[in-house]
């Protein structure tokens, strides 16, 4: 297939660049066309320009099905990569510990850990740059220093590298799985045993490709071990102990449970008594070698006030 470069690197404005061709008697869909033609652009992304009116079909917005006669000019307004730069900026921490290698920080809820798309200011990342100058490189521009996550409505303690030596060094106790990390969850329903271990491979879904699940199949290994703390009427409270670190491993497995995370908006109910603006989740304790010293090292926060007030109105029967 064959097809006639009418113009190239148009200007739009300084976001978008733009392709415009002629169609072929032989072009058939739009969609398919187009993903041929150009095979930088996956046909996802073709198709979700189509969507967002970034593709015209003699002037006029077009969709992915349109059938082409032949003769058609087509223009793809193309989006520029946005330049890969992170900008310090200057928001509070809670730092629990610091030192020319490393700092562990109480992360709240509602923050983004590093930028990524959508979030490209306001992360932990960006108050780190400012608060430290510099952090490691290991993880490239967007993730300096970044060992570990946690989402980002879910509070509590990260640790993170200074030097691309103390990186090495934290990112060898993850694999080892020598890292001690124990968090408290609100859960929906009333788990009757006293403890128990999740042992559940996870995967990347098979249905949504944006959340994760359990896959015996294809799953890497994945071990929760849970503790109650505190029943009420229609919610337990628990003490989760991570063995392994698998992207939201507790979400997924307490949901695998029956007992979903109290306000998650992925893997919990729909509809539900309480109104959270994210998941009742706080990494509490974390324990680890320091990684130039070999000094151990635990650190440890209270819930956020607003898991605290919500644990006395369950207390007192208001929900």
């Amino acid at each position: 297939m064959t097809y006639k470069i009418v113009k190239k690197n148009m200007q739009k404005d300084d976001t978008f660049s733009v392709e415009k061709i002629e169609s072929p008697k032989d072009a058939g869909r739009v969609d398919l066309f187009l993903a041929g033609a150009f095979p930088g652009l996956s046909r996802s992304r073709i198709q979700n320009m189509l969507k967002a009116g970034e593709i015209t079909v003699n002037g006029k917005e077009a969709k992915a099905n349109l059938q082409l006669a032949g003769g058609e000019q087509i223009c793809l307004y193309i989006k520029k990569p946005v330049p890969l730069s992170v900008e310090p900026e200057e928001i509070a921490l809670d730092i629990l510990y610091e030192d020319k290698d490393i700092v562990v920080v109480n992360k709240p809820q509602g923050m983004v850990v590093h930028p990524a798309a959508g979030h490209y200011g306001g992360t932990l990342v960006n108050a780190l740059l400012h608060h430290c100058g510099d952090l490691s490189g290991i993880n490239g521009i967007m993730r300096p220093g970044i060992v570990h996550r946690i989402d980002k409505d879910t509070s509590g303690i990260l640790v993170v590298a200074k030097n691309d030596a103390a990186h090495q060094g934290l990112v060898s106790q993850w694999k080892k799985h020598s890292i001690k990390r124990l968090y408290i969850a609100l859960l929906h329903g009333v788990i009757a045993e006293g403890a128990g271990i999740v042992d559940a491979p996870i995967g990347r879904s098979a249905k949504d490709r944006k959340k994760m699940a359990v896959d015996p199949q294809k799953g890497r290994s994945a071990i929760t071990h849970y503790q109650v703390l505190e029943r009420f009427a229609a919610f337990t409270l628990a003490q989760l102990r991570l063995e392994t670190g698998r992207t939201h491993q507790i979400r997924v497995h307490m949901s695998y449970l029956g007992h979903p995370v109290a306000g998650d908006p992925v893997y919990g109910p729909k509809k539900s008594s309480l109104h959270l603006s994210g998941q009742a989740l706080h990494a509490q304790v974390l324990g680890f070698n320091h990684p130039i010293s070999g000094v151990w090292m635990e650190y440890s926060t209270p819930l956020p006030p607003y898991f605290e007030e919500l644990l006395e109105t369950l207390r007192r029967g208001d929900i």
